[in-house]
């Protein structure tokens, strides 16, 4: 009698589906080259210092992985992996076939960038719908962990829902308060930013960015409606169309509040992150609404703002040319003002 074959897994057949639109973007820069080194003496030592000469090469810095959606190029990744726009982008299909990125939209507020690459007849991944998750449903996180170990896999649930962390990385390694997240207990490497995490549909319901160091089995992933969103905003407008206020702020707890004898322990105080940056962009939203340093919005659009309804929340429900008031505290009185939102630049 033949021998009959023994039927793949499910994740064999999974893998097989996705493995191919999962991609490796490269971050490269130009950099001074450095052409030997050279002792200087300090103390009773010698320290080591690189002999830069002037001229620039293309180096890599960084790299992440991402995935195509589309026959025609459009790819998703994190924003924190094309973040530095100093830097060129480079999308790596397999060994014969690397295109330039152009990148299309980001945002740095749910970690999602659109990235565009001159390519036709590519494998893709269909994106599933992320709100239907179940918990404990079967999930796969793909990438290409290092740049340098392609397609991958490891295998997990969905271990919780609507998670928030608050997250460090990009060029910058700047703090980002992520919300609304998949957890997952599959694994989750350096360099596995902006692959998929996918179903046993072989649909993506989820963009993997971040981990949490030093604890195992705790990843995160960011709904993958989120960049749906961001994707029919692209395609219709050629670029993101977001309301954007102006302000740069820190929302209140009782241990802010405490610590700086604020009188309430809700609210965003309006105040800038370094010396030089105006905590109120000139010209902005925010400006032309009468808005100062040291003002704290308790209320906006008649919703408490707290660590647990964030101002990036409120204003993510609203649009370009809404009119929204806002109670603000000023000096021990409470004001009640208006704002216009008007676009965000730069998207």
């Amino acid at each position: 009698m033949p021998k009959q074959k023994t039927p793949l897994s499910p994740i064999v057949s999974v893998a097989k589906k996705v493995c191919p639109a999962v991609i490796t973007i490269v971050v490269s820069k130009d950099v001074s080259r450095v052409e030997g080194f050279y002792f200087v003496p300090l103390g009773d030592q010698q320290t080591v210092v690189p002999k830069i000469d002037n001229s620039q090469e293309k180096t890599k810095v960084g790299g992440g992985s991402g995935f195509v959606i589309s026959p025609d190029g459009y790819i998703i990744t994190c924003s924190h992996v094309v973040d530095d726009v100093d830097a060129s982008y480079t999308a790596i299909i397999d060994p014969e076939h690397k295109y330039e990125c152009q990148v299309l939209a980001k945002d740095p507020l749910i970690d999602v960038a659109i990235l565009k690459i001159d390519a036709r007849k590519l494998p893709y991944l269909k994106m599933g719908n992320s709100e239907t998750i179940q918990l404990g449903e079967p999930v796969l996180a793909v990438g290409n962990p290092m740049g340098e170990f392609d397609d991958t896999l490891s295998a997990g649930i969905v271990s919780g829902l609507s998670r928030k962390i608050t997250a460090y990385g990009g060029s910058k390694m700047q703090e980002t308060s992520l919300r609304g997240l998949i957890q997952t207990d599959a694994a989750i490497n350096p360099g596995n930013s902006g692959g998929p995490l996918v179903n046993m549909r072989s649909q993506a319901i989820g963009i993997n960015t971040a981990t949490v160091m030093g604890a195992q089995n705790l990843c995160f992933a960011i709904p993958v409606n989120y960049a749906k969103k961001m994707l029919e905003e692209v395609l219709k407008y050629g670029k993101l169309k977001r309301p954007f206020m102006g302000i740069r702020y820190v929302i209140l707890n009782a241990e802010i509040a405490q610590a700086n004898k604020l009188p309430v322990d809700y609210g965003a105080l309006i105040v800038r992150e370094t010396f030089g940056e105006p905590a109120v962009i000139p010209g902005s939203a925010a400006a032309l609404a009468g808005l100062k340093e040291y003002d704290i919005i308790l209320e906006f659009g008649g919703q408490k703002i707290s660590n647990q309804r964030l101002l990036t929340d409120i204003l993510q429900d609203c649009k370009i040319g809404d009119e929204i008031p806002m109670a603000v505290l000023r000096e021990g009185k409470i004001l009640k003002l208006g704002i216009r939102l008007l676009e965000r630049k730069n998207c």
